[in-house]
C-alpha cells in the first residue's frame, strides 16, 4: 500500500484564502452602499454573490485547516473529505441564491425602477478589478485542491457577473433602458446556477464513491493484466477521497508463488498506477486461485462468498 505525498503548499493556500477573504469582505461593504445609493439590483445581486464568496472562502479555509489534521482511529482517511462537504454546501447555497436573483429580476422586469447608471458602471468596474485580482490569487493554488478550485470558480464567476453589470450600466447610459439592469441580474443568476451545478455534480460523485471522471476503469484493468506475472484481476474499486486524491483496491490473480516473489509485481503495479493514472493510494490483494466471480464486487454477496470459501 502506498500513500499520497503531503501537500507542500497547504500553508501557501491558507495565506491565499485569507488574503482573498479580507479583500472580498471589504468590497462587499462597498457594493452594498453603492447598490442602495444607485438603486441597482445588479450591484446588490453581485454584493450578495460576493458575500457568499466570503462564506465560501471562510469555510474553505476551515476545511483546509481540518485537512491538515492527521488520521486517527475514528477518521482513518483523515479529514480530507471536509473540503468536499464544504464545496457541496457552498454550491447548494448558490443554487438558492441564484433562484432568488431570478425571481427578483422578474419582478423588476414588470416594473423597472430608475437606476443610477453612472454609479452602477463605476462600482461594477471596480468590482471587476477586485474579483479578477482575488481569482488570480486563488488560481495559483487551485491545481491540485478541490477547495481552492471551487473558491476560484466562485471568484471567477464574480468577475464574469460584474462584467455583465458593466455592460448593463453602459447600456442604460446610452439607451435609457432600465430593464437592462434586471437582465444583467438574470445572466448573473444563470451563471451562478451553472457553476453551482458543476460543483454539485462533482462533489456528489466523490461522496457516493463514484469512479473519477478522468479515469477509465477499462484501461486500468487492461494495463494491470499486461503486467508480467498477473494472470487476471477482479473485485476492482476506484474512487476519490478528494478531487485529486484517487484510491484503488483490486484482487490480483497470479501463479502460486512466495510473498517475496509477488513484491516485484506489486512494485510494478504501483509504479504503473501512479505514473499513468495519478493513483497513489492502492490496496492489492494477491490470490493464486479462482477466487473472484466478476470484475466488480457484489458487496451484498461478498459475506456469503467468504463464509462459503
Amino acid at each position: 500500500m502506498t500513500h499520497s505525498p503531503p501537500q507542500p503548499t497547504r500553508q501557501q493556500n491558507t495565506v491565499r484564502l485569507t488574503a482573498s477573504l479580507l479583500i472580498t469582505l471589504a468590497f462587499v461593504a462597498v457594493e452594498i452602499v453603492a447598490g442602495l445609493w444607485s438603486n441597482s439590483l445588479a450591484l446588490l445581486t453581485d454584493a450578495a454573490h460576493n458575500f457568499t464568496d466570503v462564506l465560501a472562502l471562510a469555510l474553505s479555509w476551515h476545511a483546509l485547516w481540518l485537512a491538515a489534521r492527521p488520521a486517527n482511529a475514528r477518521r482513518t482517511f483523515g479529514y480530507h473529505r471536509a473540503g468536499i462537504i464544504v464545496a457541496l454546501f457552498n454550491s447548494t447555497t448558490l443554487v438558492l441564491i441564484s433562484l432568488g436573483i431570478v425571481y427578483e429580476a422578474y419582478r423588476r422586469f414588470l416594473a423597472p425602477p430608475q437606476v443610477d447608471a453612472q454609479v452602477l458602471t463605476l462600482v461594477a468596474m471596480l468590482a471587476f478589478l477586485v474579483n479578477v485580482s482575488t481569482a488570480l490569487i486563488i488560481r495559483r493554488g487551485s491545481a491540485h485542491d478541490l477547495n481552492m478550485r471551487s473558491a476560484f470558480i466562485h471568484l471567477a464567476g464574480d468577475a464574469a457577473s460584474t462584467f455583465a453589470a458593466i455592460l448593463a450600466g453602459i447600456g442604460i447610459v446610452l439607451t435609457g433602458w432600465h430593464w437592462l439592469d434586471p437582465l444583467a441580474s438574470v445572466l448573473i443568476g444563470a451563471l451562478i446556477l451553472w457553476n453551482a451545478w458543476l460543483i454539485i455534480r462533482e462533489t456528489i460523485n466523490i461522496l457516493v464513491e463514484g469512479t473519477p471522471r478522468n479515469l477509465d476503469v477499462g484501461a486500468i484493468v487492461g494495463d494491470l493484466k499486461g503486467v508480467h506475472g498477473v494472470n487476471d484481476v477482479h473485485d476492482v474499486h476506484v474512487w476519490s477521497i478528494t478531487q485529486n486524491m484517487h484510491s484503488l483496491s483490486v484482487h490480483i490473480t497470479t501463479d502460486d508463488m512466495p510473498l517475496s516473489a509477488s513484491a516485484a509485481i506489486r512494485r510494478e503495479i504501483n509504479h504503473l498506477l501512479w505514473q499513468r493514472y495519478g493513483i497513489a493510494h492502492t490496496t492489492l490483494q494477491f490470490e493464486c486461485g479462482e477466487c473472484g466471480t466478476g470484475l466488480y464486487c457484489d458487496l451484498e454477496r461478498a459475506p456469503h462468498q467468504a463464509s462459503a470459501s
